[in-house]
């Protein structure tokens, strides 16, 4: 490591999605600049869709290895645009953020409990046709309490922009400690349209009418069914570090977003 703590970006490790299109991206960065063990490696560098990113965020949480997204996907939120050339270039001239995911304690009907990260959101939604009724706490005391709806997800920052926007949920700056809970399809009360809460506070949303209403809950791609009762809170213990071009930054992101017609 440089003295002014900055990777030196000569060891790179290529990740990439299952899809022919990485695939090849992959081989071709390879080529062009090596490939070493994950272990080994200053960076990694990350190839397909926000999918991609995310597993990868995951898979090296806490290892303080940053990761530079490349999009290879349908969705890129989270990469980089893909460019075999200069790669070292941009990389040494990009802009390191650290993330931190919610943890997510996820309790069964049957008594089991789930421990869970997630760096965009944590989501709980109905199993059958029936609409799901939750009641929501936050810092031990009832906000709401009871929603039917189809559920409910909490964002961070980062997952604010995916599905939390797509439920009508509020975009919010990378480096706001704030979280954003978003109904999905709230059915009563149909005037609540959310909540933007400090990411201090702990979050307790409970399942009413389990037997009757079964409820499912998803921290990024890990799910657990037939929950009784989800915790979330935000974990600064926890973090991953993420690469973007510094012309094409975070908060470029955020207000394009903010802005598209």
């Amino acid at each position: 490591m440089p003295q002014n703590g900055r990777p030196s970006f000569e060891h790179l490790c290529f990740v990439a999605s299952d899809t022919p299109e990485a695939q090849d991206a992959k081989a071709r960065l390879a080529a062009e600049y090596g490939n070493v063990p994950a272990e080994d490696a200053d960076t990694i560098v990350a190839l397909g869709g926000d999918g991609l990113m995310l597993q990868t965020l995951h898979r090296f949480i806490n290892t303080d290895k940053p990761i530079y997204g490349l999009n290879c996907g349908s969705v890129g939120f989270l990469m980089n645009e893909f460019r075999v050339e200069g790669l070292r270039e941009r990389l040494a001239d990009s802009v390191v953020t650290a993330l931190h995911p919610l943890a997510m304690e996820a309790t069964t009907v049957t008594g089991d409990t789930h421990l869970a990260h997630a760096f965009n959101e944590v989501s709980m939604m109905r199993q059958t046709y029936q609409a799901a009724k939750l009641r929501i706490s936050i810092d031990d005391k009832v906000r709401l309490e009871e929603m039917s709806c189809d559920g409910v997800l909490v964002a961070t920052p980062a997952g604010s922009t995916a599905y939390n926007l797509s439920a009508h949920g509020p975009i919010l700056p990378m480096h706001v400690p704030l979280l954003a809970v978003t109904p999905i399809s709230a059915f009563r009360p149909r005037g609540w349209r959310g909540a933007v809460i400090p990411d201090r506070c702990s979050i307790v949303i409970d399942v009413l009418e389990h037997e009757k209403r079964p409820v499912s809950v998803a921290a990024d791609h890990q799910e657990v069914r037939d929950v009784l009762r989800v915790a979330i809170k935000a974990d600064v213990r926890q973090r991953s570090l993420i690469l973007f071009d510094r012309n094409h930054g975070w908060e470029e992101r955020i207000l394009t977003e903010q802005f598209r017609t």
